[in-house]
């Protein structure tokens, strides 16, 4: 028997109805669908998407795949998932792994797959594309994400304002993704310059509970949950 296949399920960015055709037969096919856990140990936003497309009879898979930055945890996390896939694949059963947005921006999914290929180095991978929380948010404001010749620049995670500042310098438009935890300061920054008209953040963008704030004017107190994404237009369109 030959070697199951590794699937990359992108979950989209929160409507289960922006899962692809492909990844919702894909879905529907394999017996097996992993996924990330939550804090709790129970699975996550991800399963939470897909759920609606699963059938009773197949088996989930949480995964504990930890949100912190230190590479050590993270490694030994990735290690430990491909521990608990591989004699899956091995035996020659086929494993859909769900994540939130899309498998191929700043996705575990890569990470997990990498393991897995360092165990079974023909293991055949597949990944499906979907909706990712940039493009979602500017569908939900309404606005085109980049046209003609703008230049787009997505920061993941913004550490120091300098990031911003460098990438404002050739970016005509910057996305500052899962931005909570430097939003008052990123706040200021844009206030200093004239700029809270050019900003939007979407918060939980693609979910029933979305919030859209098209500038952020009066926002300097608000305090955004994680899953909040901001758009700079570093100069306004004409």
């Amino acid at each position: 028997m030959g070697l199951g296949t590794f699937w990359g399920i992108s979950a989209g960015a929160g409507d289960p109805e922006w899962l692809t055709l492909k990844a919702a037969r894909i879905l529907g096919a394999v017996r097996w669908v992993a996924c990330p856990q939550n804090a709790i140990g129970q699975p996550g936003l991800a399963y939470q998407i897909v759920r609606p497309w699963l059938r009773p009879e197949q088996t989930l898979l949480p995964l504990h795949l930890p949100f912190v930055t230190q590479v050590e945890l993270l490694q030994a996390a990735w290690q430990a998932a491909a521990e608990q896939l591989a004699p899956l694949l091995e035996r020659g059963e086929d494993v859909a792994f769900v994540c939130e947005g899309d498998v191929g921006l700043y996705s575990t999914f890569a990470y997990l797959a990498q393991a897995l290929q360092q165990r079974i180095p023909d293991l055949p991978i597949q990944a499906i594309p979907g909706v990712c929380s940039p493009l979602a948010a500017a569908a939900a404001l309404g606005s085109p994400l980049a046209l003609g010749s703008e230049k787009l620049a997505i920061l993941p995670a913004l550490f120091a304002l300098a990031e911003l500042e460098a990438a404002c310098a050739w970016a005509d438009v910057v996305v500052l993704m899962k931005v909570a935890p430097v939003y008052p300061q990123v706040w200021q920054w844009l206030a200093a310059r004239g700029w809270l008209q050019q900003a939007s953040l979407v918060v939980w963008a693609g979910w029933p509970q979305q919030v859209l704030f098209p500038t952020l004017e009066g926002l300097a107190d608000y305090r955004p949950p994680y899953f909040s994404l901001l758009i700079l237009r570093c100069e306004p369109r004409n």
